[in-house]
């Protein structure tokens, strides 16, 4: 049976006749079988192309429930198979913001396997500041060259530095509750894959990433 288009309110970053980007809130499904989900309120958001290859607004990618930023959408057939085929052949930049838990390299490349398969995420901290429950946690920015399930929260974890808030991954006395997974969607770069525009869009922050670290986002 058909889902009804959800009434959520979403901010678009960019738009136009073939592909959308939204800034994906926390604790929410992109798509699945539930009826809350990213994938149902898009209608509600992303205008209808006018193009004759015009379909449903459909999500090019994942993000995990609880990780908040930029979410990749196409508005046509072509569109979308464009989309997916410039994920497949890596020519999308992803960064993204974390903040992980305890003492860590300046920077570094995490190459620990997922589910038996090759895994690349490269990373350098902007900023730490000394935490009495935590020793310390890290302002980290993250550029995942390969897309496993997980991943990020995963190879954090798997060098003793898991991502604050992270329920799945984290060490039990030191999970964060009631704050959500520090972890954001920050930049998609990429040519565009039917006008050749360099896109590129950034979002800041979420307000609970700079309380903790008020001096590097200067507020």
């Amino acid at each position: 049976m058909e889902h009804k288009s959800l009434d959520l309110k979403l901010e678009v970053l960019f738009e136009d006749e073939y592909l959308a980007i939204i800034n994906k809130p926390a604790g929410i499904l992109v798509s699945g079988n539930s009826f809350k989900t990213i994938a149902n309120a898009l209608e509600n958001n992303v205008k209808l192309s006018s193009l004759n290859t015009a379909t449903k607004p459909k999500p090019a990618h994942r993000l995990d429930y609880p990780t908040t930023g930029c979410l990749l959408v196409g508005k046509t057939t072509d569109s979308i198979i464009a989309l997916n085929k410039l994920f497949e052949d890596k020519a999308i930049t992803k960064s993204y913001l974390a903040v992980t838990i305890g003492v860590m390299p300046k920077s570094g490349t995490i190459e620990t396997a997922i589910d038996d398969k090759a895994a690349i995420s490269k990373f350098k901290i902007l900023d730490t500041v000394v935490s009495e429950r935590f020793e310390c946690l890290n302002l980290v920015e993250v550029f995942p060259k390969t897309g496993r399930r997980h991943q990020i929260r995963k190879h954090f974890a798997s060098i003793k530095n898991p991502i604050l808030g992270d329920f799945d991954y984290g060490n039990e006395p030191m999970i964060l509750k009631g704050k959500g997974l520090y972890l954001h969607a920050s930049a998609l770069k990429f040519q565009h894959p039917f006008t050749a525009e360099e896109i590129e869009v950034e979002i800041a922050a979420p307000k609970k990433f700079q309380r903790i670290f008020p001096k590097y986002f200067k507020i």
